[in-house]
């Protein structure tokens, strides 16, 4: 009946608003101020009408006044002057003999964000913390939260806190749940204060409210009672698992959590520990009959738990099985779930499970499932040769896309079982012609040259991928080069030809790393390298299996039923601000279960360090298809190196990113500081050289690791020694095989120890933020990345670096190729009606002087930066290059490069959406090609 509020166009409105809400009739006055709501609403400014609403307060009926105060809550902050008009009816309202007149002003006080306003609260609120009603004491505890958040310190000061600490001891169970829904987001903000000093006599009391309070409110209490350690509380967990049969799939989350958390504390050879296993799978194997949404966070939170304590539903495997009617998240989810549990009793139901999904219409779902059997098999060592036969199987449905996922699967499976399974090559090399997925065609091709020794053509089929190799992707190629290279040190005889042909083709690839002096000789030293034991870290990953690190895995687990068991990624990395960011641990493991490996934790044959600390992309590229360590090895003199490498989001927040501890010192060869070096430069650790000249052939020791043809610029002081109380910062920015580099080299010139060394970096506004992604890794490595925002300027890198003697700040600019990604390469068809489509405005020349490159030259030096060469014509002796190149925000600008072979200045002619971009892309053109 209210909509016709919304539906009124009249001008002159404002005039006869304010005379209706100064009307004498009541019915009028209600009616003017829905309209001025409506008007709000709708996004109208009726702020003019400010004082007149106010006057509307002086009325006891409580539908008017309680639009009257969603009105102040809209204008208070524009109008703070105004608001303060208002305080007297609210101090009035607070001792209304109606217990919902008094709740509501306290809680419209609490909401009014003004800091004059503040004050005058607080009388109103302490009389309302000891209110004789439940409902307004319940609001009022909130509102000291909200009070809180608008001035710490005066609620510290009025002794708010410790009144709703002896709220805790209620009489009224939702008194005492928002009491301690109050406090905990109070304790949220403030991780440092101990607001929730939970004891046995408190918990008791909460346990008592838990059964008598709303949903909400059971849930606030359960996750106070997650943060509590008891040293033997069996009552209290007793009390707490009825909630596991509760209706709503938040309340038996958070009861989940909470016996998750106490299970750490038992020892697995308890009977309490055997019967807390049994009433936690029935709750969470229910929650899997609601509708798809809470379904899919029901599967998302189950994949967690079982990582850690897969034994809770090893019975359960059947409820995993996908139906025909589930949506793709939720069958991909319970595929992934299903790998998790899957052991050596239930191997062959879930390998009929998986192969009956294999011959379903979908594809992506189809390609999931394959790539599951390939998981089984590296998880189940037993279930491995039933895995290749129904791969086997599967390859002979001749179904394309089958057909190369399963090989793929089957060279991940010969990399954790060398010399097993050689009898299904045959079969594998008769699909060859098939294969027209890059990943699938990396499979074979690595094949090959893995068992070359033991397939009579393998020359030949290696020769017929050369014959398109500037067609192949960086995948292909890269991997053929290594196919070749291994099949030449096994018969060095017979493939010197086709060994110098790839290498002859390999060096006109812009970024496939070319040969630089010689091959390793064939039975030397660096054949070990190249054909030894292959990784199998890596392997669970590229089929899409996530192993979440043990650490990130407990602090995943205090997080149950929230959006971080969601997204598999702590609060930190998802949350703008400090708020909600509060470090989490599960208490000390108790007995067996801290040496005991859960069977999922890590998969067998993947060391501890190669599980990632948060969901992973892929491996490195080049480690993985060469199966080299291309990390370097802390050595050397006391420095410390830093490859600062970016990632995508704050793990803070709120101005400042995460603060990354580093011991600069803190290894063995450094001695634990930066030992005094005064007026030496100390020199950045390149890494040792890879044997056998096997490191000329890959070129992979110049550059600190870089790709040979990526430029990065030589180092420059960032920091005097002078400016920072002898403390020298030097450094430069590379980009790595899709990584963002910043290394850094300290160089301590004072004449004490350095230590205790940390790094911020501060929040660039309006351009391309780079942020830290991670810790300082080994070697002194700190690995960074960009935020996916539509940046278009290129602005100082503010970082700030402290030790034990002080904090130094520098900025440095970070220059715009480094923020090149490598699939920058479009098709030529698609550039030609990019190219027509951006207006001819946008459209920038520059002159680059003094650059006596040839085309060939100029094409290959920019590939190495992520510039590609999209076709290149003669017009009039003239070259002319058309390339395209992509940002990290998806920005695509296309270029168009002349050279006059007798002219050193080229014309560079760009064109972009965004033209403020022209100008970067224009210095990293001229940077790149005059060094």
């Amino acid at each position: 009946t209210d909509s016709k509020y919304f539906t009124t166009t009249k001008k002159g409105e404002i005039f006869e608003l304010k005379a209706e809400l100064n009307s004498d009739k009541k019915e009028k006055k209600k009616e003017a101020v829905k309209k001025v709501i409506a008007s709000m609403t709708v996004g109208k400014d009726v702020s003019a009408l400010f004082p007149d609403v106010v006057n509307c307060m002086q009325t006891d009926n409580l539908e008017l006044k309680k639009l009257v105060y969603l009105y102040l809550m809209n204008y208070a902050k524009s109008q703070p002057d105004m608001a303060i008009m208002a305080v007297n009816t609210f101090v009035k309202d607070c001792e209304d003999p109606n217990p919902l007149i008094r709740a509501l002003a306290v809680r419209t006080m609490g909401c009014i964000r003004v800091d004059k306003i503040t004050e005058y609260l607080c009388e109103p609120l302490r009389k309302c913390l000891k209110d004789e009603d439940p409902y307004v004491r319940k609001t009022a505890a909130v509102c000291v939260a909200k009070l809180h958040d608008i001035n710490a310190q005066l609620v510290e000061d009025q002794g708010f806190l410790d009144t709703l600490k002896d709220l805790i001891s209620d009489s009224n169970p939702m008194v005492v749940a928002n009491a301690v829904a109050a406090l905990s987001e109070i304790a949220e903000s403030h991780p440092s204060s101990n607001l929730l000093d939970l004891n046995p006599q408190s918990i008791n009391k909460l346990l008592t409210a838990l059964n008598e309070c709303t949903e909400w409110g059971q849930i606030f209490i359960l996750d106070c009672l997650a943060n509590y350690m008891p040293k033997d509380d069996r009552e209290a967990q007793r009390r707490v698992t009825p909630r596991l049969s509760h209706a709503n799939s938040a309340v038996v989350l958070s009861a989940v959590k909470v016996l998750m958390k106490f299970m750490e504390m038992l020892s697995k050879d308890l009977d309490y520990y055997g019967t807390l296993l049994k009433k936690l799978a029935p709750p969470l194997v229910t929650l899997l009959s609601a509708e798809p949404e809470l379904q899919y966070v029901a599967l998302r939170n189950i994949n967690l738990i079982v990582q850690k304590r897969p034994e809770i539903l090893k019975h359960e495997m059947k409820v995993f099985f996908v139906k025909y009617n589930d949506p793709i998240y939720v069958k991909l989810e319970k595929l992934d779930i299903m790998i998790r549990l899957a052991s050596q009793a239930n191997i062959a139901q879930v390998l009929a499970e998986l192969k009956e999904y294999a011959t379903e219409v979908d594809v992506d779902f189809v390609r999931k499932a394959v790539r599951a059997i390939g998981r089984c098999a590296i998880k189940v060592e037993q279930s491995a040769e039933r895995c290749v036969s129904t791969l086997l199987d599967l390859i002979q449905t001749k179904v394309n896309y089958v057909v190369q996922e399963a090989i793929v699967v089957i060279k991940d499976i010969f990399r954790k079982y060398p010399n097993k399974y050689e009898s299904v090559i045959a079969t594998l090399c008769e699909n060859l012609d098939s294969l027209d997925e890059p990943e699938a065609r990396a499979a074979m091709i690595w094949i090959v040259g893995e068992y070359a020794e033991r397939i009579d053509n393998a020359d030949e089929l290696l020769e017929s991928f050369l014959e398109g190799f500037h067609d192949e992707s960086t995948q292909v190629q890269l991997q053929l080069l290594t196919a070749i290279v291994k099949l030449f040190l096994k018969k060095p005889t017979e493939t010197q030809e086709l060994v110098q042909q790839v290498l002859s083709l390999a060096t006109q690839v812009g970024h496939t790393p070319g040969p630089s002096r010689g091959l390793p000789s064939p039975g030397g030293s660096g054949n070990g390298l190249l054909m030894g034991q292959q990784v199998t870290g890596s392997l669970m990953q590229s089929h899409g299996m996530v192993w979440v690190g043990r650490d990130l895995e407990d602090l995943l687990i205090c997080h149950i039923g929230t959006l971080a068991s969601v997204y598999h990624k702590p609060p930190g990395a998802f949350v703008e601000g400090g708020r909600g960011v509060v470090h989490k641990s599960l208490p000390p493991r108790t007995g067996s279960s801290e040496s005991a490996e859960s069977p999922d934790t890590a998969p067998a044959g993947v060391p501890a360090a190669d599980q990632p600390s948060v969901i992973p992309t892929q491996g490195d590229l080049l480690g993985d298809l060469l199966n080299l360590d291309l990390g370097p090895p802390v050595s050397g003199p006391p420095v410390a190196t830093s490859s600062v490498q970016m990632g995508a989001v704050d793990l803070l927040g709120g101005g400042l990113d995460s603060l990354l501890r580093s011991d600069v010192g803190g290894s063995p060869a450094m001695g634990g500081g930066i030992a005094p070096a005064p007026g030496t430069a100390v020199p950045s650790n390149t890494g040792a050289p890879l044997g056998s000249g096997l490191g000329d052939l890959f070129d992979l020791t110049g550059g600190g690791g870089a790709l040979s043809g990526s430029y990065v610029a030589p180092k420059t002081v960032w920091l005097p020694a002078m400016k920072a109380k002898g403390l020298e910062i030097s450094g430069t920015f590379s980009r790595q095989v899709g990584s963002i580099s910043m290394d850094l080299v300290l160089t301590n010139k004072a004449l004490q120890v350095m230590s205790d060394f940390a790094i911020q970096f501060n929040r660039n506004r309006g351009g391309w933020h780079l942020a830290p992604e991670g810790p300082v890794g080994g070697g002194g490595t700190l690995a960074l990345g960009t935020t996916p925002v539509l940046s278009r300027r290129v602005l100082p890198r503010q970082v700030a670096v402290k030790n034990n003697i002080d904090v130094f700040y520098f900025s440095t600019l970070y220059p715009l190729h480094i923020l090149f990604v490598e699939d920058g390469k479009m098709e030529r068809q698609m550039f030609l009606a990019t190219w027509k489509d951006i207006p001819n405005e946008n459209e920038t020349q520059f002159q680059i002087k003094d650059c006596s490159l040839n085309a060939d030259s100029v094409s290959s030096k920019l590939q190495g930066s992520n510039i590609f060469t999209i076709a290149k014509r003669n017009v009039e002796g003239q070259d002319m290059l058309y390339q395209s190149l992509k940002l990290t925000n998806g920005i695509w600008v296309l270029a168009e490069l002349r050279i006059q072979p007798s002219n050193p200045s080229f014309t560079l002619s760009l064109k972009c959406r965004a033209p403020e971009v022209s100008q970067y892309v224009y210095q990293a053109y001229e940077t790149i090609l005059k060094n």
